[in-house]
């Protein structure tokens, strides 16, 4: 799963702050991106996951000429990073439609859990059918939904694909390219990302074992997790640990 997230911010040491941050999260963060225009060009050569924005960036343009820029692309969420809160601030703002908000200074823990939100909210928004009017009268959103559920609650249990086709009632092969089309990846993959995830927050946060990690999330043993762990991070379990308790 794509983990970039380019940082547009003029202030270096805010840059960093938040770059620092990130990367014991795990992300991948690209800095040294300070106007609208450079931002562009970063947009287009990493194609990332989020984009940062500050929106006083002491240019001719400011961050809300991004964010108009990225309302119009249409497929990358954005969040605004600003000291200011004011009724003029917020309007154009507002009309720019970003994913988020944080106000400076703000906490890591903020930053953390508003990156995590709108992440999430994004990568599912084809099949949320609570926000999304075009799904309303479409039942493929909500049986995906019902899937991802079942899903994201027994991710330590093994699944096999035939018990996700059965709650949806369709066919093996028109589930699988349904979900596909929805999700961008597999049903297998969309497993094995999820747990990736849960399990890099087992690494973060608890002193479990790799291999207790590996069984907590549902990989039948520790070399397979192992395997999904490096072709998806491009590291080690341990190194990841390493690399966030620095």
């Amino acid at each position: 799963m794509n983990n970039k997230i380019i940082i547009v911010e003029d202030e270096l040491l805010i840059a960093l702050d938040t770059q620092v941050t990130l990367e014991k999260q795990g992300y991948e963060v690209i800095i040294d991106v300070t106007s609208v225009e450079q931002a562009i060009e970063s947009i287009e050569e990493h194609n990332p996951a989020l984009v940062l924005i500050d929106i006083n960036l002491n240019r001719t343009k400011d961050g809300t000429h991004l964010g108009r820029y990225l309302l119009q692309k249409d497929a990358i969420p954005y969040i605004y990073i600003t000291s200011y809160a004011d009724k003029v601030t917020l309007d154009q703002v507002i009309a720019t439609r970003p994913h988020g908000y944080l106000v400076k200074p703000f906490k890591s823990d903020d930053l953390k859990a508003t990156i995590a939100v709108v992440l999430n909210n994004y990568y599912h928004k084809k099949i949320d059918t609570i926000r999304n009017d075009e799904n309303k009268n479409d039942s493929v959103p909500y049986r995906i939904r019902k899937v991802i559920d079942y899903i994201n609650s027994n991710l330590e249990k093994k699944i096999v694909v035939d018990e996700l086709v059965a709650l949806t009632e369709w066919q093996k092969d028109h589930f699988i390219r349904l979900f596909s089309k929805y999700l961008s990846v597999t049903p297998y993959q969309y497993i094995i990302s999820r747990r990736i995830e849960k399990s890099k927050s087992f690494l973060k946060e608890t002193k479990l074992s790799v291999s207790d990690i590996a069984f907590e999330v549902g990989f039948e043993s520790n070399s397979t997790f192992y395997q999904a762990f490096k072709k998806n991070e491009g590291n080690t379990p341990e190194n990841f640990r390493k690399k966030y308790l620095k």
